[in-house]
C-alpha cells in the first residue's frame, strides 16, 4: 500500500457534488495511476494499492471534522491479490458510512498490450506460464462483475492524459472546472535570468525605460509616478491592447490541458520598473477576469537597478 504526500500548494475547499470518497479501480495499464494523480492534484488524499479491507476505516477517517482524510481517493486493483476479490462485497454491504464513488478505467485490449510494451513492466496476473495477453483476458474476467457496479466506466484507448483529467472533473469535480487554475504574474530582471517555472514570457524592454529620469530612477513600478510613466504612454496602451486578448485566447486552453498552475512573467532589464508596472497590470486584468492571481516582484528589491 502506497500512500502518497498530499499536495498542499492549495487547499481544495470541497463542494456540493464532491464525494469524499472516490474509489479507483479497473484494468491494469488503463490509468489508474493517472487518475489518482489528478485526484491528489484536486486535494484528495491518495492511497495506492489499498487493500479493500480497509476502505471501511479509511471512511471513518474521512468523517473527522478538519481532516486531510476529509476527501480521500484510493485504488484497489488485482495487485492485492485474494485480498481485492473482496471489494465487491464491501461495496454492496454498505458498510461504507461516507458518499462513495466508483471509478472504473479501461481501455481496449490492442491498447492495453502496446502500453504494457512501451513501459515494459510486466502486468501483475503475467506469468513464465501465463503470457500478457492471457493476464489482460484473466483480469477482464475477474473485474466484470466490479465494472458493472461502477458509476463512472472511463475508457482511456483514446484519451491524452489531460483529457481523462477533465473527464474526472466533469465527473466527480464539477466545483473545480472552472476555478482549479492559479496564475503566478512575476515580474523579472532579464539581466538576473529568465525565471525557469514560467509557462508565459514576455519581454517588456521595448517600452521607454523610467531609469533615465532621475526623480523615478529610485521608484519602482509598484510607485504611481513610475506606473503612470509607463501605463499611460502610448506603446503601453498598443501592448495591453494586444496582451489582454492574447491572455484571454490562450489561458483557457491551458485550463482545457489541464494545467493546475500557470506562470506568466513579463521582464525588463532590471525587473524594478517596467515590468513590474506591467506585472501589475496583468494581475489586475486576470483577477477582472475571474482567475485565481497571485504576483511576485522577483527583482524588484535587486541593488542594481534598472538600465
Amino acid at each position: 500500500m502506497a500512500v502518497r504526500q498530499h499536495k498542499m500548494n492549495a487547499k481544495h475547499i470541497p463542494t456540493q457534488g464532491e464525494p469524499p470518497l472516490i474509489i479507483v479501480t479497473g484494468m491494469s495499464g488503463a490509468g489508474r495511476s493517472q487518475a489518482l494523480s489528478d485526484l491528489e492534484d484536486f486535494g484528495y488524499f491518495a492511497i495506492d494499492n489499498l487493500p479493500p479491507q480497509f476502505l471501511v476505516q479509511i471512511a471513518d477517517l474521512a468523517q473527522l471534522p478538519e481532516s486531510d482524510f476529509s476527501q480521500v481517493a484510493a485504488a484497489c486493483d488485482v495487485r492485492g491479490g485474494e485480498l481485492f476479490n473482496q471489494l465487491l462485497d464491501i461495496l454492496e454491504s454498505g458498510q461504507l458510512p461516507v458518499d462513495h464513488k466508483l471509478l472504473f478505467l479501461d481501455a481496449n485490449d490492442d491498447t492495453l498490450i502496446n502500453r504494457f510494451k512501451e513501459s515494459r513492466r510486466p502486468h501483475p496476473l503475467q506469468t513464465a506460464k501465463v503470457s500478457l495477453a492471457d493476464a489482460i483476458d484473466i483480469e477482464r474476467e475477474v473485474l466484470e462483475p466490479i465494472r458493472s457496479s461502477a458509476d463512472v466506466i472511463i475508457d482511456t484507448s483514446n484519451l491524452r492524459a489531460s483529457e481523462l483529467r477533465a473527464r474526472i472533473q466533469r465527473d466527480f469535480l464539477p466545483g473545480t472546472v472552472d476555478n482549479s487554475l492559479h496564475i503566478l504574474v512575476s515580474s523579472f530582471g532579464f539581466k538576473y535570468g529568465i525565471p525557469t517555472d514560467a509557462d508565459i514570457v514576455f519581454d517588456v524592454r521595448f517600452l521607454p525605460n523610467p531609469y533615465y529620469d532621475k526623480d523615478l530612477r529610485p521608484l519602482s513600478g509598484l510607485d504611481k509616478p513610475v506606473a503612470d510613466f509607463v501605463l499611460n504612454r502610448k506603446e503601453t496602451k498598443d501592448f495591453l491592447k494586444r496582451w489582454h486578448p492574447l491572455l484571454t485566447e490562450v489561458i483557457p486552453r491551458y485550463v482545457a490541458e489541464g494545467k493546475l498552475n500557470l506562470g506568466v512573467a513579463l521582464g525588463c532589464t532590471g525587473g524594478r520598473h517596467r515590468s513590474v508596472a506591467l506585472a501589475e497590470e496583468t494581475e489586475r486584468f486576470l483577477k477582472k477576469a475571474g482567475y485565481q492571481v497571485s504576483i511576485v516582484h522577483r527583482d524588484r528589491e535587486r541593488d542594481q537597478l534598472d538600465r
